[in-house]
């Protein structure tokens, strides 16, 4: 199977690459420097016509970059994919999309699964949303993988907070599930590799990492981990972009292990990982949005 990955300068792709070019596949890299600014009329010249799967590693997973440039989050959250997925239908091509769990309100009780319909209460989980139901009715050879929080999002912000004096506020009223970069690629590797085993396995999944937590103790969790600054001090407060943020992020991730075998693993075992990362990345692109050309 030919496959074709769609990313940018952010881990993540480099990551997938990275572990499916260990693999038996054919791999081929398409760069993405700019998503909200690509010719999606040059796809075809960008993508071989012998693909047959096309995977979309622009993980966005950060609201409030969203909120800050909602013309370039439409783009790249919804133009792109559904280009990509146009191409695709042409040409038999299958599509892989990352989505998120900011699709959700955050007002059910329980933990969402992954037929639940979306109600997204910010920027990024409206496209995101609006991508998926366009998916559904256009592409049918498509498989939908919605993520928990980026962890390496948060544990950006508490590093970036080493510097200041001031007191990181978290809500403790959030609750969700993160999940790290190479467990992200982890997931996308294993269900790559079983669709090329001749797996229909076509639809909506959910992936986070085990153990359900607090923003704020997830700011607590990451505070004592070695590589960030000491004194750094978290609370338990809601900041000024709190609103954007479910109460609720938790998802089912039952329905991938049953189809494709894939375990939940737990996100503290990447937690050190996650944080020299951001270290050698020297804070630049450390989920995969956007980069500067």
């Amino acid at each position: 199977m030919h496959v074709l990955v769609v990313h940018d300068y952010g881990p993540l792709g480099r990551v997938l690459l990275d572990r499916l070019r260990a693999t038996h596949l054919r791999v081929s890299p398409l760069l993405v420097s700019d998503p909200a600014n690509a010719d999606l009329h040059a796809l075809a010249s960008w993508i071989p016509d012998d693909t047959d799967l096309i995977v979309n590693a622009l993980w966005l997973a950060d609201p409030e970059k969203a909120e800050d440039n909602r013309e370039a989050t439409h783009e790249a959250a919804f133009s792109l994919p559904l280009a990509l997925a146009g191409h695709a239908l042409e040409r038999n091509m299958a599509l892989l999309q990352l989505s998120s769990c900011y699709v959700f309100d955050g007002r059910k009780q329980g933990a969402y699964i992954a037929s639940n319909p979306g109600q997204p209460l910010n920027e990024l989980g409206r496209w995101q949303w609006e991508c998926e139901q366009a998916l559904r009715s256009q592409l049918p050879r498509h498989i939908i993988l919605r993520t928990g929080w980026s962890l390496a999002r948060f544990a950006k912000k508490v590093y970036e907070n080493s510097s200041s004096s001031d007191a990181l506020p978290l809500p403790g009223r959030c609750h969700g599930q993160p999940v790290a970069v190479k467990d992200l690629a982890r997931v996308m590797s294993a269900i790559i590799l079983q669709l090329d085993c001749g797996a229909e396995a076509w639809g909506t999944y959910q992936y986070a990492g085990a153990e359900e937590i607090t923003l704020y103790e997830l700011g607590l969790s990451i505070a004592g981990m070695p590589g960030i600054p000491e004194g750094i001090k978290v609370v338990d407060e809601v900041p000024e972009w709190g609103h954007l943020e479910p109460v609720n992020n938790t998802m089912v991730c039952t329905k991938i292990r049953n189809t494709f075998g894939i375990k939940q693993l737990p996100w503290r075992a990447w937690l050190t990982e996650e944080v020299a990362m951001i270290k050698d990345a020297g804070m630049a692109g450390v989920e995969g949005e956007p980069a500067e050309t």
